[in-house]
């Protein structure tokens, strides 16, 4: 399980994969998928990575385990495969989206589109037991995309990392305040959105990082890879 992402990830986190928490990570999920229903499916685990490159990333929307039903995750932080329903966090995303931009709700919930453009979705723990939320936290994920985490605060171009509730919160200490710009609020859960995530308008306040650094700001709207071609 030693992944291969045809782009820079693969030099930079080279270094990991021979680290004792990580070989003891790989049997553990070996014996994982080869005994229960795991998500996401192995062929996807890595897609945050494959399809947004370490030299490319502007933006990071840190999230904590991937969804546990059937078809929904797909590797990358709140997006869920294509024509699949959207979940409540993530169609509240799309709600304040929406408010903040004055875009139409997407009716997508695959995010390929943003990753395409540089916001890297990066969940803590990469994979998840069928059913079972937070069945593989403990297990050495939270090691690796700490390094993860920490390898981009050490790049000299600036991210914006937008921590919505706690347990991402929790990662600031990794980030260089100095260099990067980082956005936090209340999880958009429907348990909590309500408590600050409604109106905290983080894709204007994203792009208006990233248009002062002299970067191309990020059309929220074209949530998937396909629209990027319209």
């Amino acid at each position: 399980m030693q992944p291969i992402f045809h782009n820079d990830w693969d030099t930079v986190l080279k270094a990991e994969y021979d680290k004792p928490y990580y070989q003891s990570l790989r049997k553990f999920l070996q014996s994982e998928y080869a005994t229960h229903v795991i998500y996401p499916q192995m062929q996807d685990m890595w897609t945050a990575f494959e399809l947004t490159s370490y030299h490319d990333v502007r933006v990071v929307i840190l999230g904590q385990d991937p969804y546990h039903g059937p078809n929904q995750a797909q590797g990358m932080s709140f997006s869920v495969q294509s024509g699949v329903k959207i979940p409540p966090s993530l169609r509240n995303i799309f709600k304040e989206l929406s408010s903040d931009l004055e875009v139409p709700v997407p009716s997508s919930g695959t995010l390929t589109g943003w990753a395409k453009q540089g916001v890297l979705l990066l969940n803590t723990v990469l994979t998840v037991r069928e059913g079972a939320a937070a069945s593989h936290r403990g297990k050495g994920w939270e090691l690796f995309t700490d390094e993860v985490i920490r390898k981009l605060s050490l790049r000299r171009e600036p991210i914006v990392f937008i921590l919505w509730g706690r347990h991402a919160q929790e990662k600031t200490s990794l980030i260089n305040r100095r260099r990067h710009a980082i956005i936090e609020s209340v999880h958009p859960s429907p348990f909590s959105a309500n408590r600050g995530f409604f109106g905290s308008h983080p894709f204007t306040r994203t792009n208006d990082f990233l248009v002062e650094w002299g970067y191309k700001p990020i059309d929220w709207s074209k949530t998937e890879a396909a629209q990027l071609n319209e």
